[in-house]
């Protein structure tokens, strides 16, 4: 590797996305994002897909169904944008973008370049770690370009901070 590439790397800071949604394992794994950001001098980015309306029965319907789930994302990216600024002291980068929360990620780590970890909770009361980390640790894992970070859903605020 060339110095000017070597440059370029550490000119950038780590970018930490944290897909947002309404469960408790996303709240650890904001909780990790976040100090491990702070403790690396990197960023936290939050990631919400607003998943297509399937009502089309009447336009009208459907066109508010859609306006509805925007401005629940919103609240939502705001709350948590609240949150990450509390524990970090640096505004995130927000990303909002329509379609299934899969491809919509999956398309996002490949367009954007400066996003370095991808940091996922796993479900703590479940067999099943989640949808999303199911998908990406089988089929998923070859179209990424990024490491994840899968963090157990069922971790402390205490235990995050002594982990980073």
């Amino acid at each position: 590797m060339s110095d000017t590439a070597t440059e370029d790397l550490s000119a950038h800071p780590r970018v930490f996305l944290v897909v947002v949604d309404d469960s408790e394992e996303m709240r650890v794994a904001l909780r990790f994002a976040g100090q491990r950001a702070r403790h690396t001098g990197g960023r936290v980015a939050l990631f919400r897909a607003i998943e297509p309306v399937e009502f089309q029965h009447w336009m009208g319907v459907g066109e508010l169904m859609r306006e509805e789930a925007r401005q629940e994302a919103e609240a939502l990216m705001e709350r948590m944008s609240e949150q990450v600024v509390e524990m970090t002291g640096a505004i995130p980068i927000i990303y909002l973008r329509e379609g299934t929360t899969r491809e919509e990620l999956l398309t996002l780590i490949d367009e954007e370049r400066s996003i370095s970890v991808l940091v996922l909770g796993a479900a703590a009361k479940s067999d099943n770690p989640g949808p999303l980390i199911s998908y990406l640790a089988s089929k998923g894992a070859a179209r990424l370009r990024i490491p994840i970070t899968i963090v157990p859903g069922s971790l402390t605020d205490e235990e995050i901070d002594a982990l980073t």
